[in-house]
């Protein structure tokens, strides 16, 4: 089983994701940068407002396969709580990581444009990548999508690891994947075409759904 790229594995998604078509108070959010083509086709096939997601993982650890990460979650600054009081006492990591909000600042404005965000509080969001493999990027996303407090959060995914699967489900109120290959490599190996999207095309790609609201 392979998609041929991003977008047909996002309408695969859709498909699966019917049942929250044109539904009320909810929303599409990518994780950028994979998550993006797959997003933009289960938003346009839902019809459903559509934001991003972008993650900055930084030089610190939670654990074997969780790095602390700062985060734009349509357009909210986001930074992992355990990295604050570090910051006071350490300051070569918090020139390091002042330099990389700065840089995922940066990154937010030339794939956002000037369009607004989307009110993610309150609202049912799913939040769809590429693929999930350990699990970590996913499970980062989810931890910076709660802090816009959102009511619900679906994560989604056309292909996910069988050993990802549990912390997934249990990070979310509902885990929509559509393959569990095993062996499952990398995400890469699932799609026939796997290119890494600019800033430009993610801005293009976000502008494509404002212009049919």
């Amino acid at each position: 089983m392979r998609f041929k790229d991003a977008r047909a594995a996002g309408r695969a998604l859709a498909e699966r994701l019917a049942a929250y078509e044109a539904r009320e108070r909810t929303a599409v959010l990518a994780v950028a940068r994979g998550g993006v083509a797959v997003a933009l086709e289960v938003s346009k096939r839902v019809r459903l407002p559509l934001d991003l997601l972008l993650l900055r993982r930084l030089l610190v650890t939670r654990g074997p396969l969780e790095p602390v990460c700062a985060a734009n979650v349509a357009g909210n600054a986001f930074l992992d709580a355990e990295l604050a009081p570090r910051l006071e006492a350490e300051p070569v990591l918090r020139a390091y990581t002042a330099d990389a909000l700065a840089e995922l600042e940066s990154r937010t404005r030339a794939c956002r444009g000037t369009r607004p965000a989307v009110e993610l509080n309150g609202l049912t969001v799913i939040l769809v990548d590429n693929g999930v493999r350990t699990g970590s990027t996913m499970l980062a996303a989810l931890r910076a999508l709660r802090s816009c407090a959102p009511a619900r959060v679906v994560a989604a995914a056309p292909v996910a690891a069988p050993e990802a699967l549990a912390e997934v489900s249990a990070a979310a109120a509902e885990f929509v994947y559509l393959h569990t290959p095993e062996p499952f490599g990398h995400v890469g190996l699932w799609y026939s075409a796997f290119p890494r999207h600019s800033d430009d095309e993610i801005r293009d790609m976000l502008e494509s759904v404002d212009s049919r609201q």
